[in-house]
């Protein structure tokens, strides 16, 4: 069982016992200590002030034991310490820290080659300074840890939001799909049809043509017999007969032995079949030359199905947080690049009394609001409050004798002209002019629930002949 510390503390100088004496009064201390005070001239105990029997006390051998086990304990306790605070090539305190290596070092390494032309400093401004470098880092450290949770969570939210987003493009590819298959039915039905009308008029035809056949047959098979019976007779009532015989053989006309045009018309029916149908076709589909993207689209834009349309919501829908989508304004942009040539679409924008339309580059902030200007990447027509203006910098006011239900929005991107038209009379509203060096996208911003549409277009096919 080991001592308590201060019963292995000398009276004297208050440290553990170095080479310990006993006295014959029990009481025990360090050799030299007890030396220094019987040199006053008093040979007694420091404690109990009892005179000491002997000049030469004995030492405290289990003593002076239990002491040196104890001070071998802390040196090997505090060696690891002493090392650490010592410098391994000279053995000397480190005290200063050198800013260029980063390491602490002794005055003897700052004044050797290694280190002479280092800056340094005190290890006590050095510590501070490392502090603050330590917690700046651990900082940013977290700060990519708490984005990489986020990135985690996102993308969590973003496989279940491709589930749905693929069950919900299915269904309506299958919708369209079937409207198509519909009018392909619909189309055979009728093609059909028109084959089998044919066949029963034709049938009818030719039972009427042999009709008429049987009938002519039978009259030149009568007036045959008759003839051969007056062949038969006497000459005299032969020739009475003659006339009369001989207007009948004449007055027989028979129909006409034209058989052409009998047959069913398969040329009609089968010729440039597909063509024609797909052509048919074009009639039930529609065209639009701008497509939106709704993987852009803020989260309270509501997008039609078939992408051509949007309103604004109170009400966001759940759609992951993804870089290409605009977070903090009513945007959308469309998917169609536009990187060269002309381009033109119309957008009907009948009661919507809040809507910017326009071209976007491609690089404009999608996590932060800007002004729809030329310097951001935006090249738009507002309407708001009653009142048209052009989004120069800063925004141009337009007049207009009345306000249109449709705009028309015509990019040339070569020449650097983005203009904007009434399409009823083709009367320009507004127009920019712009280098343009980036790739440009179609632009829409709505805070109203009625819709902006995206006009379809027909669809021309023209046959080009070798």
């Amino acid at each position: 069982m080991s001592l308590p510390e201060e019963d292995l503390t000398c009276p004297v100088c208050c440290d553990i016992f170095t080479d310990p004496v006993l006295l014959s009064c029990s009481h025990s201390f360090c050799r030299a200590c007890l030396k220094r005070c019987w040199d006053t001239g008093l040979r007694e105990c420091p404690v109990c002030r009892k005179r000491a029997s002997k000049y030469f006390p004995p030492s405290n051998l289990a003593l002076k034991n239990v002491c040196e086990a104890l001070l071998q304990t802390r040196r090997q306790s505090l060696a690891p310490t002493e090392d650490k605070m010592n410098c391994s090539l000279h053995g000397e305190k480190l005290k200063l820290f050198c800013q260029v290596d980063k390491q602490p070092i002794c005055v003897v390494c700052q004044s050797s080659k290694l280190h002479k032309t280092h800056d340094c400093s005190p290890v006590e401004e050095a510590v501070l300074d490392c502090k603050d470098e330590l917690a700046l880092s651990l900082k940013t450290l977290q700060d990519k840890v708490d984005s990489l949770k986020r990135i985690q969570r996102t993308s969590a939210d973003m496989s279940k939001y491709i589930k749905s987003q693929a069950l919900e493009t299915q269904r309506l590819i299958r919708i369209q799909f079937e409207q198509l298959h519909q009018v392909l039915c619909q189309e055979e039905s009728a093609r059909l049809a028109a084959v089998k009308k044919e066949e029963e008029e034709k049938i009818v035809g030719m039972k009427d043509k042999i009709k008429e056949l049987s009938a002519e047959l039978l009259s030149l098979t009568e007036t045959i017999a008759v003839i051969q019976e007056q062949l038969k007779e006497d000459d005299m009532v032969m020739l009475k007969n003659f006339k009369a015989t001989q207007d009948r053989g004449k007055s027989i006309v028979l129909g006409s032995d034209n058989m052409s045009g009998l047959l069913i018309d398969v040329t009609k029916h089968l010729c440039n079949l597909k063509y024609r149908v797909w052509e048919k076709m074009l009639e039930h589909i529609d065209y639009t030359p701008v497509t939106l993207d709704p993987n852009t689209a803020h989260p309270c834009l509501i997008l039609s199905d078939n992408l051509t349309s949007l309103y604004y919501s109170k009400q966001p829908s759940s759609c992951p947080d993804n870089p290409e989508r605009f977070h903090m304004s009513a945007e959308v942009v469309a998917m169609t690049p536009l990187g060269s040539g002309s381009h033109h679409w119309v957008v009907e924008t009948g009661s919507n009394q809040d809507w910017l339309l326009g071209v976007a580059s491609l690089s404009v902030p999608r996590n932060s609001e800007v002004s729809a200007r030329p310097e951001n990447g935006f090249w738009t027509l507002c309407f708001r409050d009653g009142e048209f203006r052009a989004m120069t910098s800063p925004p141009t006011p337009l007049t207009l004798s009345r306000t249109p239900k449709q705009i028309k929005v015509q990019l040339d991107y070569n020449k650097g002209t983005l203009s904007f038209f009434d399409p009823a009379d083709n009367t320009v509203i507004c127009a920019f002019t712009h280098t343009f060096t980036e790739t440009l996208l179609p632009y829409f911003y709505t805070q109203s629930s009625h819709p902006l549409r995206i006009m379809p277009e027909k669809v021309l096919v023209t046959m080009l002949r070798q």
